[in-house]
């Protein structure tokens, strides 16, 4: 902003306005980093773009879980992450205070259920909704969840309670396996792809310890299992995991029972050599165990199933007769399938071959050979069929197990795993279906987003109605509508007696529904089909094998056959009760209405709804990152098509309808407290109350007052901000904006103004701070400068002085040290040639040793000890110092010890004593000999009264080596 006013500019446009959003960011986020949202709502403006970023940041940091609302959204790691889901990290979940002060997590939902159903006030019965496309992490949660419960649902009061809860517990989570083994399946985007929905009923029970909800059993109810997986699977995808945990897990004899030869090829099996981690054949076996499913009554399961493999491998040749059946193209395929499965072999290919049809109204039976592809129809809706039977059977064991009776329990919690919306490039009736059901939930979840979002209003105390939005009742009217629907056609087509038209069902959709703008076409197509426009996007329908779909046809010969069967399990998944008319055989007149495929979803579907609405729902949304299931891989454009598709954008969409942008007072103030500067406010009356009368200082009361009235200065200034506006019309209506008790709700265009205007007064605050700034640098500079040259100067004096004093010094040394010398020359002068004389004493001669030294012949020695050549020439001179002095001054010259040594002697002549030394005897050092061309002292070699023998002269006193021992 300081560039834009001194003129310059350091960058582009777009560079300043990804500054100002960035800026923003940081203001509406609280200045918090987007990695540390732990709520989407939070994030400001509330776009698709912000929601992208904040997910994106959160799952490059390892945090998976983000609150959305009323929303978990839950993004699938793709690694294994133990130590987000141990049994440790549930109770530190179950003995939080407030576990959604904690960081989000499936624990935080599953928390704050059982609370919910542990309320004394009004228990209300919990659920929660877990969505998600193939391979976005549904099922691993729902697991998780009923380990969850499993942990901390279980508070008995003795121990043989104990036993019984901890029993329960484990039945429900054996589960799991089994329904996964038969239910779930290998598909292009998820291993373990769930091909059917389930709503898991956790039944608890209050009346023993009403604090405490102890967990005393489970219902599951599915819906729409995929069964057409059995006997149709894609190249790339696998059948249901069961079969291939009994090809890879069973022993070899197991293996000869069931003829399953080690590298057996079965056309229903695709893709064998492929290993997952669900091909746990003793997992599965141990669970079905722990559920009260004994040993032979698995082997029975697990020979049907065998049994249903060759019963794929039968191929049928067409005879080129109408009039004669098909021939088997494999009869040991033929024989050892009636062998596994029980049934008598030739009734089993003559049920397959041959039609039986019942006409008139004496119900005559007519025998028509079947078609090649009527055969392997007939050979496929028996293996469905089969297959259908035998896993509703395993959903009711497990319900036996598990299911308590219904006096024991008070309160429920459900977890509902359902599919999420899907779109191939081929869809039939199972997509409709499915996106069907996602329309619903869409439009229960809407709901109840909204009547949250609602009573949020109600408590911040704004007057405000919901505005218009795009809701999706129009796409569910085209689908489910009165009288005339898509599912109300293909019901008609089913019961029509004429054969189904691929062309004509599409003719007939699109001419009878054409006024619904969910409805699209595609003239272009090659095949006939539909589109129909939902929430999530456009799916295009597939009319050709809808209405043969729809009606599920089971041959009643086929359901006769297998009443024939001797295998006890095939007996009790096909009873033979003879009072019993199928749907299948209706009698002339009296045929009662079909039921269809889409009749029983739908009323099933209706059924879960109204459990739903009873309850207090929770919604799960599973985000799959990527497509390749790769760890910290993010595609942004495959995420938001999933949002989409959970309904997370169509919230996003409403919440920006409404007042996306929702900031606490007193951030709001400490933003935008410097917009009264554009207009300041009016003195106030003195006679007017204060706004915190009433209120003592500091209290919260004062507080909220004093922080209102500064919002209404700021409110105040948004008229006069609008007029001042360039491109704002004239007679515009005001920027909405609500105060709420504890928040400012406003839209992006309030947003917009403000900042607007605050940019303004801060270009103003800019100027001044400029100004002021340049004042004070070079005032600093003029300051610096005369500090500066004031600091020179010091230095040049202190350093002009150090020098002088250096110079005095050594100059006060150099004379001390020449006074000093002249001092002792001087004296040395007057003591030695001076013509001091000392007198001979009368006494007999003493030796020098006996004559002490005194305090000034000490000095005397210690002046002339580095003057000894003086000192030799004084020492022998004729006339000077006689007696001890003169040893003195010899022995110093000489650097003698004074006293007497005994390494050496001083020999002389009596005689001759007062005449000189005649020589010096030391120990043998070596001859020195002494050499003086000239004495430095004038007349020092001439003695005024010569003595005939006496030694004088520096070349005549020698020092022998030789005669030193003579002495």
């Amino acid at each position: 902003m300081l560039q834009q006013v001194n003129g310059h500019s350091s960058g582009s446009d777009a560079q300043g306005r990804e500054s100002l959003r960035e800026d923003l960011q940081e203001f509406l986020g609280g200045e918090v980093p987007l990695h540390q949202l732990d709520d989407l709502t939070k994030v400001n403006p509330v776009t698709l773009e912000t929601v992208l970023r904040c997910l994106q940041a959160r799952y490059t940091a390892d945090t998976f879980y983000t609150n959305a609302g009323c929303t978990l959204v839950a993004l699938n790691p793709f690694k294994p992450v133990p130590q987000l889901y141990s049994p440790e990290l549930m109770r530190e979940y179950h003995a939080a205070p407030q576990p959604q002060k904690l960081k989000p997590h499936i624990f935080t939902v599953g928390e704050q259920t059982y609370r919910n159903v542990r309320s004394l006030i009004e228990p209300v019965n919990q659920s929660i909704v877990v969505s998600g496309e193939s391979g976005a992490g549904k099922t691993w949660t729902s697991r998780c969840l009923m380990k969850f419960y499993a942990v901390v649902a279980a508070s008995p009061t003795s121990w043989e309670s104990h036993k019984i809860a901890e029993r329960i517990e484990q039945r429900i989570l054996n589960s799991n396996p089994v329904m996964e083994a038969f239910g779930n399946a290998c598909t292009l985007r998820n291993n373990n792809s769930s091909r059917f929905g389930k709503f898991i009923q956790l039944q608890l029970n209050s009346l023993l310890v009403p604090r405490d909800h102890q967990m005393t059993g489970a219902a599951i109810q599915t819906y729409l299992l995929e069964k057409t997986r059995v006997a149709c699977q894609d190249s790339t995808e696998r059948n249901f995991h069961i079969f291939y945990q009994i090809c890879k897990g069973a022993s070899a004899d197991e293996r000869l029972q069931w003829h399953l030869p080690e590298g057996a090829a079965f056309s229903w099996l695709p893709n064998p050599e492929r290993t997952l981690e669900e091909d746990c054949f003793e997992v599965t076996r141990e669970a079905m165990l722990h559920l009260g499913i004994d040993a032979p009554t698995q082997n029975n399961i697990f020979q049907a199933l065998a049994g249903l493999l060759h019963l794929g491998n039968i191929r049928f040749a067409d005879s080129g007769d109408e009039a004669q059946p098909c021939r088997p193209m494999d009869d040991g395929a033929v024989r050892t399938s009636a062998l596994l499965l029980r049934l008598p072999e030739d009734p089993l290919l003559e049920t397959l071959r041959i039609r039986t049809i019942r006409a008139g109204r004496q119900q005559q039976v007519f025998r028509k050979p079947c078609s090649q592809a009527e055969c392997d129809t007939r050979r496929d809706c028996l293996a469905k069929l089969v297959y259908a039977r035998l896993f509703d059977w395993l959903v009711s064991v497990i319900n036996s197990s598990v299911c308590a009776d219904p006096a024991s329990w008070t309160t429920f919690i459900g977890l509902l795993d359902v599919y999420g919306f899907e779109s191939f490039p081929h869809n039939s009736l199972e997509q409709l279906c499915i996106n069907y059901a996602n329309e619903k939930l869409q439009q229960h979840f809407v709901a109840h987003y909204l009547r949250a979002q609602q009573e949020e209003y109600a408590v911040e105390g704004l007057e405000w109605s919901f505005v218009n939005y795009q809701d999706n009742q129009t796409c569910l009217d085209l689908i489910e509508g009165s009288p005339i629907s898509i599912c109300s056609l293909i019901n008609e087509e089913c019961r029509l007696n004429r054969p189904s038209s691929a062309a004509q069902l599409q003719t007939r959709i699109e001419s009878a529904l054409a006024g619904s703008p969910c409805l699209g076409h595609n003239k272009l197509s090659p095949e006939p089909s539909f589109i129909v426009l939902h929430y999530a996007g456009s799916v295009r329908y597939h009319t050709a094998g809808l209405v043969e779909k729809n009606k599920d046809p089971i041959p009643p010969e086929l359901t006769r056959l297998l009443q024939q069967s001797q295998d006890p399990l095939l007996k009790v998944l096909f009873p033979a009760d003879p009072e019993e008319k199928s749907q299948e055989e209706p009698s002339g007149q009296s045929r009662a209405p079909v039921l269809t495929v889409v009749s029983k979803f739908k009323a099933s579907l209706e059924q879960l709804l109204q459990v739903l609405q009873a309850t207090t729902p929770h919604y799960i949304r599973c985000i799959k990152p990527n497509s390749q299931g790769r760890a910290q891989a993010l595609h942004r454009e495959e995420v938001l098509n999933q949002l989409e598709a959970c309904g997370l954008v169509e919230t996003i969409h409403i919440s920006a309808a409404g007042f996306p942008i929702r900031v606490s007072h007193r951030t709001f103030v400490e933003r935008y407290a410097s917009l009264r500067r554009l207009h300041p406010r009016a003195p106030p009356d003195p006679h007017s109350p204060s706004p915190d009368e009433g209120h003592s200082e500091g209290s919260p009361h004062a507080e909220q007052a004093t922080l209102r009235a500064l919002l209404q200065d700021i409110l105040h200034t948004l008229p006069a901000l609008e007029a001042a506006t360039p491109a704002a019309p004239a007679g515009a209506t005001p920027a909405p904006v609500h105060c709420g008790r504890t928040k400012v709700f406003m839209t992006d265009a309030t947003l917009e103004l403000l900042e607007r205007g605050r940019a303004q007064v801060l270009e103003q605050c800019a100027r001044c701070i400029q100004a002021g700034w340049r004042r004070h640098r070079r005032r600093e500079q003029e300051r610096r400068r005369r500090a500066a040259v004031c600091i020179q100067a010091a230095i040049r004096s202190w350093l002009t002085r150090k020098h002088i004093q250096r110079l005095h010094a050594a100059a006060t040394v150099i004379k001390r040290a020449w006074r000093r010398w002249g001092i002792r020359m001087a004296f040395l002068a007057s003591k030695e040639l001076d013509g001091v004389e000392e007198k001979h004493s009368s006494q007999a001669p003493r030796s020098p040793s006996s004559f002490p030294p005194p305090l000034a012949q000490t000095k005397l020695l210690r002046a002339v000890t580095h003057l000894w050549p003086l000192g030799l020439v004084l020492a022998n001179a004729a006339v000077g110092v006689h007696g001890f002095p003169r040893k003195l001054v010899v022995f110093a010259c000489l650097q003698l010890p004074v006293g007497s040594p005994s390494g050496y002697t001083v020999q002389a002549q009596t005689a001759q004593e007062q005449a000189g030394i005649m020589s010096i005897r030391a120990l043998p050092q070596g001859s020195i000999k002494f050499h003086c061309r000239k004495s430095p002292l004038r007349y020092a070699d001439i003695c005024p009264e010569p003595l005939p023998n006496s030694a004088t002269g520096f070349n005549q006193i020698l020092l022998e080596r030789h005669r030193l021992g003579h002495v």
